[in-house]
């Protein structure tokens, strides 16, 4: 993530709404504001420049512009001034009156503004029109531009826009100035909620509209399965200090060479210098003495008394590690959003660094849902066993999620509302039943009721289409499975991973691919989910049909693959391994 400070200018009145406070207009659960700040995420400093508003994270400034309502380029001018004295190079502006603007959009602007040339990069709207308070700016360009003003009271946008400035399409970047805007802004929410998405769709809408996790210092070994928020570098150099590649002897000069009697060992103390003519045994990975030139490797010695000599017809070669041949002090060891695994930690640890500022991991609460289920003890009446909830924590670790802890919501009138409130301690409810549409099916409406923000709001996929993906107010996600078990465990696999990188702000993982050898006949109208096989000639064979009740249709299976509509025999599918 491209590290960027941004001024975010919420102080507009709606004139042609009558005067409301158009940045706290709700639109899809969310604020415009919140919207802006969404897109903004935690890439550095965030100045917010309006009215204050007490309910902001107390680590975003807030800051009004003198006197208040004096434009845009007033507000930008006391928003540039209130960033903190550690500058970043790139500085994000944007206007919160805009209810779609999401972190891809950032993403991009910032992509397209590090290549390019121009000290300023706009979106263009759909209808055509530059958004001039949609940008990434130079920071000194911006700076520049506001100086050469003689005021910045009541000037329109344009007296600061470059000359050459870099303009790209984005979706979703279309203001909000009048109340028939509004209108179709909110309609085009409540469609959304109803449609259908395939799961490229519905990870599309997963990376750019979840709220990344806020980012924070922490020791590299207690936060497996975060992410970066920041590149790590090197604090020390890699070897620290020259050092054998090789058991053998460390000389000076060509040879024949005279054997001294001490010995260099990994971790010992150095042997003193070497004078031509000379050499010491040595260890791999110990500090060769002052004046080596290489280091002859066991098998290439022949060693008679105390003289050394290379055997003949052996290679000349040096082994010798250089200091800092790995990694140099500054070097770049890892870029923000890597993965923090155990060979992060270990290359980490190797070059000095044991904590980074990470996002992550995420921490989930698994829910169970509906009077039907019992996890323990004999089933009465109309009861079935809870067959997933006890696998789902391991098979969340297996996707880098830390569960804290699984409850059984039963069907009462406010338990649905309770459990979407009660969320401290929480990035992610995994709520498995109650999505379909059934006297008992209340996720949905309590979603609703809690005014959150719907990314996903149906699958076209077999099973599985009725998960739903939200983002509470509070920040949580929520995933809500279908209670069909075999059905609740493939949306997992396939969506989960996805929440993961949105929420640590990391790159998505990269999937696997292959043919499928009978994918005419496993393929269905609508896109299908469903165990698989390795076969030897590379590639996967399907299961045609499986019995979505229970996971005994996992059992000796590979992994699942997502079979597109209408599939032919060798068509190339996405395979999902299962988690060990």
């Amino acid at each position: 993530m491209t590290a960027a400070d941004a001024i975010v200018l919420a102080g507009g009145r709606a004139s042609r709404m009558g005067g409301v406070d158009k940045p706290a207009i709700v639109i899809g659960g969310r604020s415009m504001l919140d919207a802006a700040l969404a897109a903004v995420g935690a890439r550095g400093e965030i100045v917010v420049v309006g009215p204050h508003r007490p309910e902001l994270d107390p680590r975003i400034q807030q800051v009004r512009e003198v006197p208040p309502g004096s434009g845009p380029v007033a507000a930008i001018g006391t928003g540039l001034s209130a960033l903190g004295p550690d500058p970043a190079p790139w500085i994000v502006v944007l206007a919160a009156d805009m209810p779609f603007l999401t972190p891809a959009t950032v993403d991009e602007l910032l992509r397209r503004a590090a290549e390019s040339t121009t000290d300023a990069v706009f979106a263009i709207d759909a209808s055509g029109r530059p958004q001039y308070l949609v940008g990434v700016w130079r920071r000194t360009a911006l700076a520049a531009a506001l100086a050469g003003l003689d005021a910045l009271v009541n000037q329109p946008m344009k007296a600061i826009v470059p000359t050459e400035t870099t303009l790209i399409e984005l979706p979703g970047t279309g203001d909000c100035d009048t109340e028939e805007e509004v209108r179709r802004a909110r309609a085009t929410v409540a469609d959304r909620a109803t449609a259908r998405l395939d799961l490229t769709a519905a990870r599309a809408r997963i990376a750019a509209e979840l709220t990344p996790l806020v980012a924070y210092e922490a020791e590299l070994g207690e936060v497996s399965g975060a992410a970066l928020a920041a590149p790590i570098v090197a604090a020390g150099a890699l070897p620290r200090f020259d050092v054998s590649a090789m058991d053998g002897y460390a000389v000076c000069g060509d040879g024949p060479w005279q054997l001294r009697r001490d010995i260099g060992f990994a971790g010992g103390a150095r042997p003193v210098g070497l004078l031509p003519g000379e050499a010491v045994r040595i260890a791999t990975g110990a500090h060769v003495p002052d004046g080596t030139t290489s280091v002859l490797r066991d098998e290439f010695a022949d060693v008679t008394g105390d003289a050394l000599t290379r055997r003949p017809d052996t290679p000349i070669r040096g082994d010798v590690r250089a200091r800092g041949e790995d990694q140099m002090v500054g070097d770049l060891l890892a870029p923000a959003g890597t993965r923090v695994t155990a060979a992060l930690r270990s290359a980490a640890a190797s070059v000095e660094v044991t904590a980074g500022l990470v996002r992550g991991p995420v921490r989930a609460r698994i829910v169970m849902t509906g009077d039907e289920i019992r996890s323990t003890g004999p089933l009465q009446a109309g009861q079935t066993r809870d067959s997933i909830g006890p696998v789902l924590p391991d098979l969340l670790a297996g996707l880098g999620v830390t569960v804290i802890d699984r409850v059984h919501l039963r069907d009462t009138d406010h338990g649905f509302d309770d459990m979407l409130t009660a969320t401290a301690g929480f990035d992610l409810l995994v709520v498995v039943g109650a999505t379909g549409g059934g006297a008992a099916d209340q996720l949905r409406s309590a979603i609703a009721r809690a005014e959150a923000r719907v990314v996903v709001p149906r699958l076209a996929m077999r099973p599985g289409g009725s998960t739903v993906v939200a983002e509470l107010p509070a920040g949580p996600t929520v995933l809500g499975l279908p209670g069909n078990p075999f059905a609740a465990i493939a949306v997992l696999l396939a969506l989960t991973p996805a929440i993961v990188a949105a929420r640590t702000a990391a790159p998505p993982p990269r999937p696997v691919y292959g043919p499928l050898h009978n994918a005419t006949e496993t393929a269905g109208p609508v896109q299908r989910i469903t165990p698989a096989r390795y076969v030897p000639e590379g590639g996967w064979t399907a299961d045609t049909s499986v019995r979505t009740a229970h996971l005994a249709g996992l059992i000796d299976r590979d992994g699942l693959v997502i079979v597109p509509p209408d599939a032919t025999d060798g068509t190339i599918v996405e395979f999902l391994p299962l988690p060990g």
